[in-house]
């Protein structure tokens, strides 16, 4: 399986860009993360350690005594293959990347993806065309902010802040694309070009002029340039029946294969702090629910 680009040099650039101090471990790239207790765990997103050939033993045995020097509570992983047995403890947690994906092989013609799409997503991709709907690279981040605003604010989602986004498209191996028709910006989406594979990373969108289902082309536009790129894979980075119905459907609409991944763990290095860690999530949970209540 090749590389995330979570796990890039490039992503490591980012990460040091928006202030997170970064280590490498068996070449597996670490992000230390703050907590509100005072403390700090290390994050490794996206790994495929247990194919290494020091196996995930050793590597969690160093990660240990990097993790005593910097004082962390725990190690947070992504797994993209089956955990292997090992004396460390793997903890199942919340999911920090998408543990569902769907992913398009560019290996096909036009006309095979375009044949193996649901019906009304080839229906709508087509509309947006006799539309005139355009699609084009940008820089600018304020485009991609205000629909973000307007996105947020409608789906209910978190995002990130202005600045992050400025530093995202930033590096050399992002770029933010736009829908446009009739003088305005319907859709944008940020995309990662790495190794093999165009990841959409980031999108958002507006409700004006949703009947020409700009998101639709902007979606197809990307996978043909993937295409021409030489690139064999387009990852739409994240489905969920349950959390995201709309958007799951959507991306599903491409009919690419559908992956799994064992999802994130946590590797618990103190069990006093992971103890607190955890108490201090449930009363925050609560402490929103409370105030949506009252």
């Amino acid at each position: 399986m090749q590389k995330s680009f979570l796990q890039s040099e490039e992503w490591e650039e980012f990460q040091n860009s928006i202030e997170n101090q970064t280590f490498r471990v068996d070449d597996v790239l670490l992000i230390k993360k703050s907590l509100p207790i005072r403390k700090s765990y290390l994050y490794a997103p996206r790994i495929g350690i247990i194919n290494q050939e020091l196996g995930i033993t050793n590597f969690l045995n160093k990660t240990t005594e990097l993790a005593k020097k910097e004082n962390c509570a725990f190690l947070r992983i992504d797994i993209v293959d089956k955990p292997q047995v090992t004396s460390h403890k793997l903890r199942r947690t919340n999911d920090v990347q998408p543990s569902q994906t769907v992913i398009l092989n560019l290996k096909k013609t036009e006309e095979e993806l375009l044949f193996d799409m649901h019906q009304k997503t080839r229906y709508n991709i087509r509309l947006a065309e006799k539309k005139g709907v355009k699609i084009k690279e940008s820089n600018d981040v304020n485009i991609f902010w205000q629909l973000t605003k307007e996105t947020t604010k409608r789906d209910r989602f978190k995002s990130y802040g202005k600045e992050y986004y400025k530093k995202i498209i930033a590096s050399d191996m992002i770029k933010l694309y736009v829908a446009e028709y009739d003088n305005k910006i319907l859709a944008a989406g940020i995309f990662v070009f790495y190794g093999e594979t165009v990841t959409y990373l980031h999108g958002a969108s507006t409700h004006e002029d949703k009947n020409v289902m700009a998101p639709y082309l902007l979606h197809w536009e990307m996978i043909k340039l993937a295409q021409r790129e030489g690139y064999k894979y387009y990852d739409f980075f994240g489905i969920d029946e349950k959390k995201w119905p709309g958007i799951t459907r959507f991306k599903k609409g491409f009919s690419g294969e559908e992956i799994s991944y064992p999802g994130t763990f946590d590797v618990v290095f103190s069990r006093a702090w992971y103890t607190i860690y955890n108490l201090v999530r449930v009363l925050y949970k609560l402490v929103r629910a409370l105030r949506k209540i009252f």
